[in-house]
C-alpha cells in the first residue's frame, strides 16, 4: 500500500489506502460493522487502486447522527466524496452497505460508474430466521442488557455466527464493534428494512444505468442463498456465488472476493 491516511469527511470517519493518483473505489461496510471488516483484502485492492472506506455514523471511528435514514446517510457519502473531489467511483457495500451504495447511485448518478454488492439481501421476504446468538443480543428484553456486557469472545461469536467458513476475526473490527450502541443499530436496522420494503433493490438498480456485480455467499445464514437470483433481472448485472462461503465473503473468502471485485473495477463486468 504506498499511502495510508485517515481524515474525518462529514462527521464520518474516512481512511485512504493505496496511491491516490489510482482509480477511486469506495468500501461501505453493514450495519454493525465498520471500515475494518474490509481489511483481509485490503492489501489486494490497495495494490492497484485508491481505496476509500468508510466508517457510516454511529459505526467505527464515526460518532453518531441525528438520522440513520438510508437516503440521507447516501446524501451525506454524496457530500463527502465531493468534498474529496472523486468522481466518478466504483461503490462496493456489503450487507446493508449495499443499500447506500444504491441511494447514492439513485441520488448521484454522476459519482457512481460502476456498483458492487456484497451478501445484499433483495428484498424482505429474502431474510431468514436469524441465529440465536443474534436475536438474544439484537431483540428485547435481553438485548439491552447483554449489550453493555458483550464480551471480545461474545463480538468475535457474534461475526462467526453468520459465516459458514471459519475466519479470523480482526481485532480491529472487534474494537469497532464494541462501540456501537444499542439503540443505534437497532434504529440503523429498522431504516434498512424500510428502505428495501419501500422497493426491492432490484428494482431499484433496474431503473439506474450503471454496471453492477452481485457477489452472494451460497450458504449465506442470514438471506436466503436463492434470492441472488432475483438480481438477475436487472440489466448490466452478473451474479457471482461463492460455494461454501456464508454472509461474509470479506472474511471468508477474501482472495476471490478480492479478485472478483478488481476485475469488476476495471472492466465493468
Amino acid at each position: 500500500m504506498a499511502i495510508h491516511d485517515v481524515q474525518h469527511v462529514h462527521g464520518m470517519h474516512v481512511t485512504h489506502d493505496g496511491p491516490r493518483e489510482a482509480p477511486p473505489l469506495v468500501l461501505i461496510h453493514g450495519s454493525g460493522a465498520s471500515g475494518s471488516s474490509w481489511g483481509p483484502i485490503m492489501p489486494a485492492l490497495a495494490g492497484r487502486h485508491h481505496v476509500i472506506r468508510i466508517d457510516l455514523p454511529g459505526h467505527g471511528q464515526s460518532p453518531p447522527a441525528a438520522s440513520y435514514d438510508v437516503t440521507e446517510q447516501a446524501a451525506r457519502l454524496a457530500e463527502a466524496l465531493d468534498e474529496l473531489g472523486l468522481r466518478p467511483v466504483t461503490v462496493a457495500g456489503h450487507s446493508s452497505g449495499g443499500y447506500i451504495a444504491t441511494a447514492l447511485a439513485e441520488q448521484r448518478p454522476d459519482l457512481v460508474g460502476s456498483l458492487a454488492l456484497i451478501s445484499s439481501g433483495p428484498s424482505p421476504d429474502a431474510l431468514l430466521p436469524q441465529p440465536v446468538l443474534l436475536r438474544v443480543l439484537i431483540d428485547p428484553p435481553l438485548g439491552p442488557l447483554l449489550w453493555r456486557v458483550r464480551s471480545d469472545a461474545m463480538l468475535r461469536r457474534g461475526v462467526t455466527a453468520v459465516c459458514n467458513r471459519p475466519v479470523d476475526v480482526p481485532d480491529d473490527l472487534v474494537a469497532d464493534v464494541r462501540g456501537i450502541g444499542y439503540r443505534t443499530f437497532r434504529t440503523v436496522l429498522r431504516h434498512n428494512g424500510a428502505y428495501i420494503a419501500e422497493r426491492s433493490v432490484p428494482a431499484r438498480l433496474t431503473a439506474l444505468d450503471v454496471p453492477v456485480l452481485v457477489i452472494f455467499g451460497a450458504a449465506d445464514p442470514r438471506w436466503d442463498p436463492s434470492s441472488a437470483h432475483d438480481y438477475d433481472t436487472v440489466p448490466n448485472a452478473r451474479v457471482e456465488q461463492l460455494r461454501d462461503v456464508g454472509h461474509f465473503p470479506m472474511l471468508e473468502a477474501p482472495e476471490e472476493t478480492a479478485e472478483l471485485l478488481l476485475r469488476f473495477a476495471e472492466t465493468g463486468r
